[in-house]
């Protein structure tokens, strides 16, 4: 399969079965996450396996989007090592964690798709309600959360995954 099968293929899952996902797979998502390219190679971005029953339910107390999936994965940043821009005169505080954070997330969810393993990126959640659930360190900012596993007999895209804007509303030459 091609990148943009597998781009145009992966869709938002929302029906996970019980079966866990295998350890290997999950290695391979994870590395997939630790090798991306980040500003000026800090690499900020931190990943938390949420998996055991304990640290399932604390998930689900922050979040009502995940899905019953059973293997979460919380991709956070390192503020003491994201790259800062001090020149940038319109996001005068802009630092690189969210963009790598972000760049980790989206690479690691290909990843799991081409391992058969679906997700479903979550944002429903209060970052502040994420670290003291979780006793996170101060410096760790978490970006986003994946519910994934694999599908039920339920699983199917949603209707909302196969309506795509045309290019021309996305692309401006300048």
């Amino acid at each position: 399969m091609t990148f943009m099968e597998l781009a145009k293929n992966r869709y938002s899952e929302r029906f996970f079965d019980s079966r866990p996902v295998e350890q290997e797979k999950l290695d391979q998502i994870l590395e997939a996450g630790r090798i991306v390219p980040t500003a000026c190679n800090y690499q900020p971005q931190r990943f938390y396996v949420i998996r055991s029953e304990e640290a399932l339910a604390k998930a689900r107390a922050v979040t009502p989007f995940h899905y019953n999936a059973p293997l979460m994965l919380l991709v956070c940043y390192d503020m003491r090592t994201v790259w800062r821009n001090p020149g940038d005169r319109y996001y005068r505080d802009y630092n690189s964690g969210e963009q790598d954070a972000s760049i980790a997330a989206t690479t690691m969810m290909y990843a799991a798709e081409e391992l058969g393993v679906h997700s479903v990126w979550l944002r429903g959640f209060d970052s502040k309600a994420v670290v003291d659930t979780f006793g996170l360190p101060e410096n760790i900012v978490p970006v986003m959360m994946f519910a994934m596993g694999y599908p039920n007999d339920r699983a199917k895209p949603n209707g909302w995954h196969f309506k795509r804007n045309p290019i021309e509303s996305f692309v401006t030459e300048l």
